[in-house]
């Protein structure tokens, strides 16, 4: 099984990765990642990347893909896998379209969790952490027993500045205009499963793999 998965910030599109993952035996390659890894280890397209990085640029497309290719050839991508971040853009999604041709590869699916904006805020927005310890808290889902308090060593709670709501709005703005253009791509393809992404994690998990064995055929196992 091999798939894109998207999802705005907030969506659980991370907690599916992982269902994803277990059900399916594949592995989950992010393109951060995939650049630490290869920066760390010092290969020569670490080099490359570093090179760039250092100078405040972004990393161009073909590294980043010549980086995506080294990974798929890993035996643990022998099942399959899951892209997630990449593609972000059409010229991206060309590029793995042929870097996957050449492999004599084909994506099975673009997975797309949905969820409504208002909600995404309301997750996001609400959410709270210990500045000492790090254990989370959510102001609707997960309140601490004193309010501002955390629970396991009585710190303050911080409010970061990546969840305040108008932060939350813009970083959603961005997630839309560069998901619209590569949904259309994908639907193109007949790619694209649409998911709720609103209700309990197991049914919505559910209702990606029957969506997958519908697509692929098989029957749910």
């Amino acid at each position: 099984m091999r798939m894109i998965l998207l999802g705005a910030p907030g969506a659980g599109k991370g907690t599916q990765a992982k269902l994803l993952m277990d059900k399916y035996g594949i592995v989950q390659i992010s393109t951060g990642d995939i650049l630490r890894e290869n920066v760390k280890t010092g290969t020569e397209l670490g080099k490359n990347a570093k090179s760039y990085m250092e100078k405040g640029l972004l990393v161009p497309d073909e590294v980043i893909i010549s980086m995506i290719k080294e990974r798929f050839k890993k035996p643990d991508c022998a099942n399959g896998f899951i892209l997630d971040g990449f593609p972000r853009t059409v010229a991206q999604a060309d590029a793995l379209e042929a870097l996957l041709k050449e492999m004599s590869l084909k994506l099975d699916a673009c997975v797309c969790v949905e969820v409504p904006s208002e909600e995404l805020v309301k997750r996001i927005s609400g959410r709270r952490v210990c500045g000492n310890c790090g254990e989370p808290y959510h102001i609707f889902n997960k309140k601490s027993k004193v309010e501002g308090k955390c629970d396991k060593c009585n710190s303050d709670l911080v409010h970061r500045k990546d969840d305040y709501e108008e932060t939350v709005v813009n970083r959603l703005k961005v997630y839309q205009n560069e998901t619209f253009p590569l949904l259309e791509y994908y639907e193109k393809r007949k790619l694209v499963i649409k998911v709720d992404g609103l209700g309990d994690i197991n049914q919505i998990f559910d209702n990606i793999v029957k969506l997958l064995n519908n697509r692929s055929g098989k029957a749910a196992h």
